[in-house]
């Protein structure tokens, strides 16, 4: 049987020490469960030992997970492609949508959002190695779109998100996460309405130490809380 708890022990351990070696704190550091796949008494497990959000992927699978009351207690993220078609399924049900990655998904989030009277959090994805089968907007867009986000009614953007690519080389992976931070980073220094870095999103089970190193404030983790998948 998966001992969540520990799991979650173990994690905030290693996150504790990659904060404290990138001169931050342990508490700088968001950690969402990312729990794809996952069921509600397993979702409530990692809440009750202390995750700071729950991440889901799938809008039909997160509906469901949410009318039987899976992620009371903690804030919900939306992190998986979000279609066009499930804008109105997302906003106002999710705290935060971490995977917007285009002028389309930015005007029907706010229009959305404006007709609830409502204001939807959102991360920009950005394809950080601008892989064409992967979504998230190219790195030399993303100033485009936070123009659009920064006069769009209904948002506020609260970061950025991404998904690098895997590299059989540690240095090229390491190479990614320092390229987002940097851009994370030039984004700081410019004004936009509506539009504040306060998160940067990424890594994963596998390369969230590497991540967090690097600078990031937001994990995703999923196998190394739940277990691996079926």
């Amino acid at each position: 049987m998966i001992d969540i708890a520990y799991n979650i022990l173990k994690v905030r351990e290693a996150i504790a020490n990659a904060a404290v070696s990138s001169g931050r704190t342990p508490g700088d550091i968001s950690l969402v469960a990312a729990s794809k796949t996952k069921s509600p008494e397993l979702i409530r497990a990692a809440i009750a030992a202390g995750v700071d959000a729950v991440g889901e992927n799938r809008v039909q699978e997160m509906l469901e997970k949410h009318a039987q009351g899976a992620y009371e207690g903690a804030p919900l993220h939306f992190i998986g492609h979000l279609q066009s078609n499930k804008v109105r399924q997302v906003v106002g049900i999710c705290d935060l949508i971490e995977s917007v990655d285009s002028a389309p998904l930015i005007e029907m989030i706010g229009k959305r959002a404006d007709s609830l009277g409502i204001t939807q959090n959102i991360l920009l994805e950005v394809n950080i190695g601008s892989e064409p089968q992967k979504s998230g907007v190219l790195p030399g867009q993303v100033d485009d779109l936070l123009a659009l986000a920064s006069r769009t009614q209904g948002i506020s953007v609260l970061g950025l998100m991404s998904v690098p690519p895997v590299d059989d080389v540690f240095e090229r992976n390491c190479n990614y996460f320092d390229a987002m931070f940097n851009l994370f980073i030039d984004i700081r220094k410019k004004t936009y309405d509506n539009v504040f870095m306060n998160f940067l999103s990424m890594g994963m089970s596998d390369s969230y130490v590497d991540a967090i190193t690097a600078g990031a404030n937001m994990v995703r983790v999923g196998s190394a809380i739940f277990g691996t998948r079926a």
